[in-house]
């Protein structure tokens, strides 16, 4: 499975850890989300660019906004 994914501006906590929701879609065409509380890059990749990126979020989705600051899973 390939999904290319968004990050939002949507943050949540997740036993004791906050993680950002990333909404996105299969190669399919069906809607996912993501709870991604660590992300890293290669040492030989351009990390400066990586982190500039980084820092782009949108808005999440009506959906998404929806989901409780905390949950307990």
């Amino acid at each position: 499975m390939r999904i290319t994914i968004e990050s939002t501006t949507k943050v949540v906590t997740l036993n004791g850890v906050q993680a950002r929701i990333w909404e996105g879609k299969t190669d399919s065409g069906i809607s996912c989300h993501a709870y991604i509380t660590r992300i890293g890059v290669e040492r030989t990749e351009d990390q400066v660019e990586f982190e500039r990126e980084l820092q782009e979020h949108r808005p999440p989705s009506p959906e998404i906004e929806s989901i409780p600051l905390r949950l307990v899973i």
